[in-house]
């Protein structure tokens, strides 16, 4: 397994992290994405950690807290040899003060992710989504608190913009509070928005992409095709209404694309989709998902090889789209604006 540091933070991860949505399934969404036991997971940990794989991702809304308290279980007894990631700020309930970043709700937030996880400590703690209501100096100097007092080691965030990101680093700058070091983002050959705006943030400004759905919310796991139904037990059929749009025929081309480099390589579709991400700038690690021992062991065949220049070009042109206004007229290159070709 190689590492990367998280952004521009001294904190080393491994380029594949694993994500724990499967853990303790239940809900709508959770429960088409997996319900791993106390008992499951642990195998799932255990493989993880057999090779290399030290970093795992959670959320307080994952099943509603149950996630994080599969987790805590199963790496009882092993906390030194792990980094625990959790998101908060998505509602957890119907009051008032269930959702956001403010300091009532992140102090609470905080404390009960810890008791769930059975940890004094959170690695990475990132807020799920901005919070518009909430200044950010009070989120800010909250999270500084929490540093402080060692319950947080670092801070990021997932699913910002632009503007909602750069302004919360020019307010940490100001003040001396920590700096966000990580966006996990949504993230794949199906969804390159990422490159718009938020790639030349993560690079100017030191912070690293966690990505999550790495394989387009399951339309590239190899059993996607042109002109067939979504094949029997395939989450699609639970979980399609929440995932981002893709156009048809931009993802047939993509997949036709990864399996002509899956037959060249000898690799499968999703390590081939995977691998490419791991090619990409500001990428500190990529989130994968099990349902499964089978599923895990396959996306962890994703590292320990690259894709040839040429391979990465083909699937380039492939998943290429026309950028929205005003990205689509220029690109940053050697740190100037050049114009922008549309994708052929």
């Amino acid at each position: 397994m190689d590492y990367r540091n998280l952004g521009a933070s001294g904190l080393k991860v491994p380029v594949l992290s694993f994500g724990t949505g499967t853990f303790g399934g239940s809900g709508p969404l959770f429960s088409a994405w997996g319900d791993s036991s106390p008992e499951e997971a642990r195998r799932l940990i255990d493989i993880c950690l057999e090779a290399g794989v030290t970093l795992f991702d959670s959320a307080d809304v994952y099943s509603g807290g149950a996630a994080e308290e599969v987790l805590g279980a199963a790496i009882k007894g092993r906390r030194d040899r792990v980094l625990i990631s959790t998101k908060t700020s998505l509602p957890m309930g119907d009051g008032p003060n269930e959702a956001g970043a403010s300091r009532h709700r992140l102090i609470r937030a905080c404390e009960d992710a810890l008791r769930r996880l059975g940890t004094d400590h959170i690695d990475l703690l990132q807020l799920h989504a901005f919070d518009a209501s909430t200044p950010i100096e009070e989120t800010l100097s909250t999270l500084d608190v929490l540093v402080r007092a060692g319950k947080l080691r670092y801070v990021g965030v997932s699913n910002f913009s632009g503007w909602q990101l750069m302004k919360s680093l020019g307010q940490a700058d100001r003040h001396g509070w920590p700096r966000y070091v990580a966006h996990q983002v949504y993230y794949s050959l199906i969804g390159r928005d990422y490159e718009w705006e938020l790639m030349p943030l993560g690079l100017d400004q030191g912070v690293g992409a966690l990505v999550w759905s790495p394989l387009g919310w399951g339309r590239l796991t190899g059993r996607i095709r042109r002109g067939q139904p979504w094949p029997a037990g395939s989450r699609l059929h639970e979980t399609a209404q929440w995932g981002p749009p893709v156009d048809e025929d931009r993802l047939f081309a993509v997949v036709e694309a990864l399996e002509a480099v899956a037959v060249e390589t000898g690799k499968t579709v999703p390590q081939i989709a995977i691998a490419w991400l791991l090619s990409r700038p500001t990428v500190s690690s990529v989130i994968i998902g099990a349902r499964n021992e089978s599923q895990l062991r396959d996306n962890l065949g994703a590292v320990g090889w690259s894709l040839s220049a040429d391979q990465i070009a083909r699937l380039d042109r492939a998943s290429a789209v026309m950028p929205a206004y005003p990205y689509y007229a220029y690109r940053v290159q050697d740190g100037f604006a050049r114009l922008n070709p549309p994708p052929v």
